[in-house]
């Protein structure tokens, strides 16, 4: 059996501060890991399953324009969206030549729906007809998820985003990842932790109590270590990216309409973002942008426009996104970098009054784009979370409303990710046990053939 852990933003930096997980590492080996770019949860997480890359996988970002129907979508669950076979599968069929079963169980990894696992737990709101939603999880076999709730009490929803995300989100899904363990003893166990995603990312990795941070993460790996321990399961250690101190928002839509190559309609309810009317745009997701082009004869100016923006590192197009091995139909005609200070902002409203409604609430499917601000408190409420308790009670009394409490104001956000890290120590980290890799480093591709070998006696 083999536990593999995603804590998300542990580097070698920070490894010192996780005990636990850095005695871990002396009892095994640690590696940095070099990152894919972007170097993003879904985009990092097909990699890990499949050791490929982007261009190959698809997964070109947390989310893209989905051309056939011209819908900005972000954060989707099918497993049908890898475009490369995840190693689950490819386990699976090598089992069942031999006569064997290979099981799998995945928790709060992502494209957990229709995964061909044999355990799953993933959150999945309810979605009423009346746009009320309901926060729940999805999971099989039948009946799980409401065991695991029965005893561990309701998964913290508002815990694994928003202005609330924090610690309760990463405890429960260790504690639920511990019980499958034992219940169920996978050949294969993925599990997703982000409590270093939050914080870092709200106050950048400078301004936060770091030290604090990796301990509650310790902490809260604990109960899945030892259930590990006791069921004779080997454990290894995987992370995405390293976090950024950032101090420039960078505004390529707005950019692109104040050029009149974005348009929008408005509405009632604001304005929205017209990608059949728009000659260009831009999908921002962390330190990446894709820009997409609706008419080719305006690429060079669009290029010269976004190349020009303050944060702006490179600007790729054609040919030049095999460089980053981001030549794939899902990405834009234009593939922006930013600078390592610097992170790019969705909104392209001109006029904060006209700004959509969902921009002021948790709304990552409907944004199009990647919204960080979704992890504060507007600064300029008076009692913020008094306004959350009116909100909730205007609900309960059945009346409709917006949990209006996210700030529109980018420069809020001091931290980020996406780019790779200058420094090995600043890399995320893989940790693993048995004969240690040859090289310094690895290629986060390389992870996938290390978890095939660990199969390979019997595959």
């Amino acid at each position: 059996m083999l536990v593999v852990v995603n804590t998300v933003g542990l580097t070698g930096r920070l490894l010192p501060l996780a005990p636990r997980l850095h005695a871990l590492a002396q009892r095994g080996w640690v590696r940095p890991l070099r990152e894919i770019l972007p170097a993003v949860t879904s985009s990092v997480q097909a990699t890990f399953l499949t050791g490929t890359t982007p261009e190959t996988h698809g997964i070109v970002a947390n989310g893209w324009l989905f051309r056939d129907t011209g819908e900005i979508r972000f954060w989707q669950q099918s497993n049908r969206l890898i475009q490369a076979e995840p190693l689950y599968q490819t386990l699976k069929r090598r089992y069942h030549e031999q006569g064997k079963l290979f099981r799998c169980a995945k928790l709060f990894w992502w494209f957990n729906q229709g995964a061909n696992v044999d355990v799953f737990v993933t959150p999945k709101p309810y979605y009423g007809a009346d746009g009320n939603k309901i926060f729940g999880i999805l999971g099989s076999p039948p009946g799980l998820t409401d065991r695991m709730e029965q005893k561990l009490g309701k998964f913290p929803f508002h815990t694994f985003w928003g202005p609330l995300a924090g610690l309760p989100c990463s405890q429960w899904i260790a504690l639920a990842a511990a019980d499958v363990l034992r219940e169920y003893q996978p050949d294969l166990l993925l599990v997703y932790l982000p409590h270093l995603d939050y914080d870092t990312q709200r106050y950048g990795p400078a301004h936060c109590d770091l030290p604090r941070l990796c301990r509650e993460l310790d902490d809260a790996c604990e109960p899945l270590l030892e259930a590990a321990r006791t069921t004779g399961a080997r454990v290894a250690i995987v992370n995405e990216c390293c976090h950024v101190d950032v101090s420039q928002p960078i505004f390529p839509n707005r950019a692109l309409r104040q050029a009149g190559l974005l348009t929008c309609r408005d509405g009632p309810f604001g304005e929205s973002l017209d990608t059949f009317q728009s000659e260009a745009f831009a999908v921002c997701d962390h330190q990446i942008a894709h820009i997409y082009i609706n008419d080719r004869s305006s690429l060079a100016r669009v290029r010269e426009i976004v190349a020009g923006l303050p944060g702006v590192a490179r600007v790729l197009t054609g040919e030049e996104r095999s460089d980053i091995r981001l030549d794939h139909p899902r990405a834009g005609e234009l593939i922006a970098l930013a600078q390592p200070d610097s992170w790019f902002a969705y909104p392209y409203w001109l006029d904060d009054r006209r700004a959509p409604d969902f921009a002021r609430t948790v709304d990552i499917h409907r944004k199009p784009g990647y919204d960080p601000c979704e992890l504060f408190f507007d600064p300029e409420l008076w009692w913020p979370k008094g306004k959350v308790l009116l909100r909730l009670m205007q609900k309960k009394l059945g009346f409709r409303m917006l949990l209006d409490v996210v700030p529109l104001d980018a420069r809020l956000v001091r931290g980020s990710h996406g780019l790779a890290a200058y420094q090995d120590i600043d890399r995320p980290i893989m940790i693993g046990d048995g004969p240690a890799p040859t090289s310094e480093s690895l290629d986060q591709t390389e992870v996938y053939h290390w978890f095939m070998q660990a199969f390979a006696p019997n595959a």
